[in-house]
């Protein structure tokens, strides 16, 4: 079946319609260049030490090139200056941290592979023309398995892996460029000495212009993650026992502080990375020489615990199958006073850990919801429900159960904070203690997120009770 089509489509033919191309291109330029510029602007104000990083690479980069640039330098390294550039390029991180990490794995795995490059190439020299590179080559073979096992251990992978890489790098370069250059000691010195420029340019660049200190990221991310959950359970008490006047007022503010606590599930590699860079930093600021850097890790492990049963308390709010209004208000009270204080309790403990104060004010509030707990339990024991459907009783009581665990999941984070302060010396402070407020939820700023199964044990053992 043949196609019909218009006399003005047939008369357009490949030149028509490449002027019509070449006619829109100006405006397509012009879209894409805008919206690369806004993007820009973003990237930087979102963060705007991302700016200042950049500038700093450069200017350790114009620093490390002057080694090219004036003869006298250049006479005392040549050619090898060119690795002192490259150094720059690999070594300057973010953060002083991730930048002392990478420099001192460079220097000792350089200084160290050199030095037994060196000595591997005498070695080999002593077996004649013939034997020569067939021990260099065993030797480059047994470094090579040996160094490639080691980046399998956890603790070597964290710290160590980098250095290891450089390690085998190193140690193959001058081992087996010994073969056809005699000169192999002139080798390993340049070498070893043009690393050594590039990884102190780069720390001296990073430490002394605007430095990032990656513990301080991590101190900020550990309190913004506690604040999140206490977002989600200042709000999660009207959302969850509103009626349909409070949705329409408040429904739509509430659900925006329900969805914060998902970047806190995801949070445990960025925390990681953050505390093993932090390990490098020297004493700054309030945070000391051999600060305990992994009792954060642990803090944030606790979190992310409670956030999982935040996440299956947020899917309790987006099921199909819920709980009648008028079952809920029987255990309204005593559930909103548990999420509240909960909530008071993790905001309490995140502004007094971000502030590296030492205090227990937040036991005041994880008192208050074991009070309410305790009502809860026995508000549970009692028949109260016995004359409804029973598959209308399990939303409620799956909700009721989970709050009750929620309670001992902030008290061991509190215990976990405590800890840290006390092993971080934090400055004391008066606990000032929040005045009680009415049920009704303040917003606050958080963002979270939905879905969990809840364990069938828990519904079962309220139900009989």
């Amino acid at each position: 079946m043949e196609t019909l089509t218009s006399p003005q489509q047939q008369s357009s033919g490949p030149i028509t319609r490449g002027c019509q191309w070449f006619k829109a291109l100006p405006n397509k330029f012009c879209d894409k260049t805008m919206e690369i510029v806004r993007k820009t602007k973003k990237l930087g104000q979102d963060d705007p030490r991302r700016i200042v990083h950049s500038l700093k690479v450069g200017l350790a980069l114009t620093l490390v090139s002057l080694f090219y640039y004036f003869k006298p330098l250049y006479d005392g390294f040549g050619d090898s200056a060119m690795w002192a550039v490259l150094t720059v390029v690999v070594v300057f991180e973010f953060s002083v941290g991730a930048t002392l990490g990478k420099g001192f794995n460079r220097m000792l795995a350089t200084f160290v592979a050199g030095g037994l490059g060196v000595g591997a190439h005498c070695l080999a020299t002593l077996a004649g023309r013939k034997g020569e590179p067939i021990l260099i080559a065993t030797f480059v073979f047994i470094i090579a398995v040996i160094m490639t096992f080691m980046r399998f251990f956890p603790k070597m992978k964290a710290r160590y892996d980098y250095g290891l890489l450089i390690f085998i790098l190193t140690f193959c370069l001058v081992s087996v460029s010994g073969y056809r250059d005699d000169q192999v000691l002139k080798m390993a010195h340049e070498r070893f000495s043009t690393i050594l420029v590039g990884s102190c340019a780069s720390l001296i660049v990073c430490i002394c212009v605007c430095p990032v200190w990656i513990g301080e990221d991590l101190h900020n991310s550990v309190a913004t993650n506690m604040e999140k959950l206490g977002n989600f359970f200042q709000a999660f008490g009207d959302e969850y026992f509103k009626v349909s006047e409070e949705h329409d007022q408040s429904g739509e503010n509430n659900k925006s502080y329900l969805q914060g606590y998902r970047s806190v599930l995801t949070s445990k590699s960025s925390e990681e990375t953050m505390a093993n860079f932090a390990r490098w930093e020297p004493g700054h600021g309030p945070f000391g020489y051999r600060h305990p850097w992994k009792m954060y890790l642990k803090i944030g492990n606790l979190t992310r615990d409670c956030a999982y049963k935040v996440e299956a308390l947020n899917n309790y709010l987006n099921s199909k199958i819920q709980t009648p209004v008028e079952i809920r208000g029987k255990i309204q009270g005593q559930c909103k006073r548990v999420s509240l204080e909960c909530s008071r309790a993790l905001k309490e403990m995140a502004s007094t850990f971000r502030k590296m104060v030492r205090t227990r004010s937040a036991i005041v509030h994880i008192d208050s919801s074991k009070e309410a707990a305790e009502e809860l339990k026995t508000l549970l024991r009692t028949n109260l429900w016995e004359e409804a459907d029973l598959l209308e009783i399990i939303p409620a009581a799956s909700v009721a159960s989970l709050l009750l665990e929620i309670i001992e999941c902030i008290e061991k984070i509190s215990e976990a904070v405590n800890e840290l302060a006390k092993a971080a010396a934090f400055r004391n402070g008066n606990a000032t203690v929040l005045p009680e407020q009415p049920d009704s939820i303040h917003q606050g700023e958080v963002q979270h997120d939905s879905s969990t199964a809840m364990p069938v044990p828990h519904i079962a053992i309220i139900v009989a009770e």
